[in-house]
């Protein structure tokens, strides 16, 4: 049974800050303020990613290392004068995965 995109908005989202590097351009990774769920990240900026996959690095409380996770643009949104990017986790190292999932089961994730 695949996940609608419904059943995905309703899992828990907190705000967050990531370190996020369009794949296509290389380069430096560059902040962005958005939010982390369990399965990806959203995040907005004056410009729209160019590419169709980025490199995301953050820090989970209670995890020892940055998560390194690469994901897929599923969509990108404008409101007025910035651009909102929807990114689904393609490739999430397990160890970053469960880190993640404690993370939002402890309650610690709760806004």
């Amino acid at each position: 049974m695949t996940e609608s995109h419904d059943d995905r908005r309703d899992s828990q989202r907190v705000p967050f800050t990531f370190q996020v590097r369009e794949r296509a351009l290389g380069g430096s990774f560059e902040p962005r303020e958005g939010n982390l769920s369990i399965g990806g990240v959203y995040f907005s900026g004056r410009h729209p990613p160019t590419g169709a996959v980025v490199e995301l690095g953050f820090i989970v409380p209670c995890h020892d290392h940055e998560v390194s996770a690469v994901g897929e643009v599923i969509r990108v949104s404008r409101d007025d004068e910035r651009f909102g990017a929807h990114i689904r986790f393609t490739d999430i190292p397990l160890d970053c995965e469960l880190a993640l999932a404690r993370y939002f089961q402890s309650g610690t994730g709760a806004p």
